[in-house]
C-alpha cells in the first residue's frame, strides 16, 4: 500500500506538490554547499562485489578520496557502494544521494552523509552541481541517464565544461562505435562533440584527467 501510495503522489496534479519539491531544493543546498571539492560516481546497482567493475569503482573512489574529493553517489548497492566504500576507506567524505522509487532502494552502510529524494530531476540538480566530474562506470539505464544529461548541457551550453569520464572502453565500445558510426556520419553531433568526455580504463587514469582539466 504504501508503495502504491507513493507512485499516486508522485504522479497526482496536486498543487503542494511544488512545497515537497521546494524542499528538497532548499534541504540539499543546506547539506551540499557546505561540501567542498566533489566528484559524482555513478555505475550499475546489479554488479556484484567480486566483479572487476566493483573492484574497479572502489579503487577510483579511493585514489580520488585520497586526493581530497568528497564521493557522491546515489547510495545504492553494487557500484555506488564501491565507490562509497572506497571513499570511506581513504577517509574521505562518502555521500549518498538515495531516490525513492517504488522497488524501495536502500543506503549502502558506506554513506556517511545521506540525502533522500522523491523526484529524479532534483536529485540530478545535486550531483551537477556539487561535482568537479561525473565517472560514469558500467552500468544500465539509470547510468546512460546521467551520462547523456551531463553531455547534453555542456554541448548546449547550459552549463560550463566539466571532466566526465567514461569508465571501461570494453563494456562501452558499442554505444561509441554508434556515436561513430551512426550518430555522428548522419550529422546529428559533430566530431569535436565527442571530446566533450573521455574514456579510461584504469583508476589512476581518472585522477590524471581531473587534476589536468583543474590544473
Amino acid at each position: 500500500m504504501e508503495k502504491k501510495n507513493l507512485k499516486s503522489e508522485l504522479v497526482s496534479g496536486d498543487p503542494w506538490r511544488v512545497f515537497r519539491i521546494m524542499s528538497e531544493f532548499v534541504e540539499g543546498f543546506e547539506v551540499l554547499s557546505e561540501l567542498g571539492k566533489a566528484v559524482s560516481i555513478f555505475g550499475s546497482s546489479r554488479v556484484k562485489p567480486n566483479s572487476k567493475y566493483y573492484k574497479l569503482a572502489e579503487k577510483t573512489a579511493y585514489l580520488l578520496a585520497k586526493e581530497g574529493y568528497a564521493i557522491i553517489t546515489g547510495s545504492g548497492p553494487a557500484i555506488m557502494e564501491a565507490a562509497n566504500k572506497g571513499a570511506k576507506r581513504a577517509g574521505g567524505h562518502s555521500i549518498g544521494l538515495n531516490i525513492q522509487i517504488p522497488h524501495e532502494q536502500k543506503s549502502n552502510k558506506y554513506v556517511d552523509t545521506l540525502l533522500d529524494f522523491r523526484y529524479f530531476f532534483v536529485r540530478k540538480v545535486m550531483f551537477v552541481k556539487y561535482a568537479k566530474a561525473f565517472v560514469i562506470m558500467p552500468g544500465g539505464y539509470g547510468t546512460l541517464d546521467e551520462f547523456t544529461e551531463a553531455i547534453n548541457l555542456i554541448q548546449t551550453e547550459r552549463i560550463d565544461k566539466f571532466p566526465v569520464i567514461l569508465f571501461g572502453s570494453e563494456y562501452w565500445k558499442g554505444l561509441l562505435d554508434w556515436l561513430r558510426d551512426t550518430v555522428l556520419k548522419n550529422g546529428n553531433i559533430n566530431k569535436e562533440e565527442l571530446n566533450i568526455f573521455t574514456v579510461v580504463d584504469e583508476p589512476g587514469e581518472v585522477v590524471e584527467v581531473i587534476k589536468k582539466f583543474y590544473k
